[in-house]
C-alpha cells in the first residue's frame, strides 16, 4: 500500500497498508517460476510470558508523548532516515519488517529493524516497488509484494486528475526473501494485482488481496502459495487483512459502492490500475470469510486494522475527527462496533497500530517529531491497558 501521506500529501501514506502506505495514507494513508522448499515449521511456543516478558525494546530516541495518550507510554522513535511506515513484529517480537522511501526519493523498500540493537537491513530486490512486508513464524524469512519481476523501474505514480487514488498496480507479485536479501520463492504468478498479505498467528495461512478475479477481493492461501481460497465475493475493494490472535477471525477494510454511478466510478479505476479510497469501513469475519460483519460507519477513510490481544476489539486509524480528512489518529473499537476510543492525539498522521506478539507493545507509524512537513517515521511505545485514573481534586 502507499505510505499515505495523509490525503496529506496534502492528500495520504502504501501498504503505506498493509498496500496503503495510502499512497501509505499517501503519508503515512493517504496500500515466474516457484522454488518452493519445505516450510519451516512455526517455532514452539516458549512458556507463558518467558520470552517476551524478558525482552526490553532498547533501540530508538525516547519521545514524550501527549498527556491524552494514556494508553502509550515511553514511547520510542525507531526511524530517521527517509519515509517509513508499515511497520510489523515478527513471531518472537524482536524484529519489525518496515518500508521505507529513501531521503531521495525512487521506490520504496523493505526493511527489518532489530528492535534490540536498531540495526537495519535493506532485504528487497532494490529495484521496482515494494510493499506489505510479513514475517514468517520462524523468522528467517519476509514476504512482501513487489513489482520488480515485471519492470525494475518505479512504475508510474497515479493521475490525480480523478480525484484523490491510490494505485493497485498490476504487476505487483508476492515473494519471499531470506533476511539477507536473498529471494527465496515467488508465491503468486497471476495476472492483476497480489499484495498486501500478513500470516496467521497459527503459522498455517497467508491472507491476502488479488484482482485475479476482476475484483479486489480476499483470498487465503498456504505458506508455499499452494491451495489458494477466495474468501470475500461482494464488488468493491476488500485489503489490509489481518488475523485475530488465535487466527480464528479476520478483519479488513473495504469499500463497497452501492449505485450503479459509484459501481461504474469503481470499475473503470480498477481497469486503469486505481481505486478511490476516501470512504473506507472495517470489517470482521471467520477466517474462511463467513459470517462478515461491518463494525465501522462512519463515512470517512477508516484502515489499517488489527486485532487487540484479546481478539474482542480492533485498533485502527482514521480521519474520523478532521473535517478537512488530512489528520489521521488511531483508535480501538470493539468487534461489535460498540465503544470506540480515541488513542492519539499528535497533529498529522498516525497509523498503521500493530501489537507485539505478547501485548506488550504497539508499533506505528507517525508524523510527530517530524523533520519537514508530512515526514512519517515507525515508533514503538508499551502498551497500558488500564490506565491509572486521573487525579481528582
Amino acid at each position: 500500500m502507499p505510505i499515505v501521506r495523509p490525503i496529506i500529501d496534502r492528500n495520504m501514506r502504501s501498504s503505506a497498508m498493509r498496500t496503503f502506505r495510502w499512497h501509505q495514507a499517501a503519508t503515512a494513508a493517504a496500500l515466474v517460476s516457484f522454488a518452493c522448499g519445505p516450510d519451516q515449521p512455526a517455532p514452539e511456543p516458549a512458556a507463558e510470558g518467558a520470552l517476551e516478558a524478558a525482552f526490553e525494546v532498547t533501540a530508538g530516541t525516547p519521545l514524550a508523548g501527549d498527556p491524552r495518550e494514556v494508553h502509550l507510554r515511553n514511547i520510542k522513535q525507531l526511524t530517521t532516515e527517509g519515509e517509513n511506515a508499515e511497520a510489523y513484529f515478527s513471531f518472537d517480537g524482536r524484529n519489525l519488517s518496515f518500508q521505507r522511501t529513501a531521503a531521495g526519493g525512487g521506490c520504496d523498500q523493505i526493511y527489518t529493524l532489530d528492535l534490540a540493537t536498531g540495526d537495519t537491513t535493506r532485504i528487497s530486490h532494490g529495484t521496482g516497488r515494494t510493499t506489505c512486508a510479513y514475517f514468517y513464524p520462524a523468522g528467517d524469512r519476509v514476504l512482501y509484494a513487489s513489482t520488480h519481476g515485471d519492470d525494475p523501474t518505479c512504475p508510474a505514480k497515479p493521475d490525480f486528475s480523478r480525484g484523490y487514488v491510490w494505485p493497485v498496480y498490476p504487476t505487483y507479485e508476492i515473494f519471499v526473501a531470506d533476511l539477507s536479501g536473498n529471494i527465496l520463492t515467488q508465491l503468486t504468478d497471476s495476472p492483476g494485482y497480489d499484495a498486501e498479505a500478513t500470516v496467521s498467528p497459527k503459522g498455517d495461512r497467508i491472507v491476502f488481496t488479488s484482482s485475479r478475479d476482476d475484483d479486489l477481493e480476499l483470498y487465503t492461501m498456504n505458506l508455499d502459495g499452494s491451495d489458494v481460497r477466495r474468501i470475500t465475493n461482494r464488488l468493491g475493494y476488500d485489503g489490509g487483512a489481518f488475523f485475530s490472535p488465535d487466527g480464528s477471525k479476520i478483519v479488513w477494510r473495504a469499500q463497497y459502492p452501492e449505485t450503479p454511478a459509484d459501481q461504474a466510478d469503481y470499475r473503470a479505476l480498477l481497469a486503469d490500475g486505481l481505486i478511490r479510497p476516501t470512504v473506507l469501513e472495517l470489517w470482521v469475519a471467520n477466517a474462511a470469510g463467513s459470517d462478515a460483519r461491518q463494525i465501522t460507519n462512519f463515512g470517512k477513510a477508516s484502515f489499517a486494522p488489527f486485532f487487540h490481544p484479546s481478539g474482542q476489539k480492533i485498533i485502527f486509524s482514521s480521519n474520523m475527527d478532521d473535517p478537512e480528512g488530512r489528520d489521521f489518529d488511531i483508535y480501538m473499537i470493539g468487534i461489535d462496533g460498540a465503544g470506540l476510543e480515541r488513542l492519539t492525539f499528535a497533529a498529522g498522521f498516525d497509523g498503521f497500530p500493530m501489537f507485539s506478539p505478547d501485548g506488550r507493545w504497539l508499533a506505528f507509524g507517525s508524523n510527530r517529531n517530524e523533520s519537514h512537513e508530512g515526514n512519517t517515521n515507525v515508533f514503538v511505545a508499551e502498551w497500558v491497558e488500564t490506565p491509572e485514573a486521573a487525579p481528582t481534586n
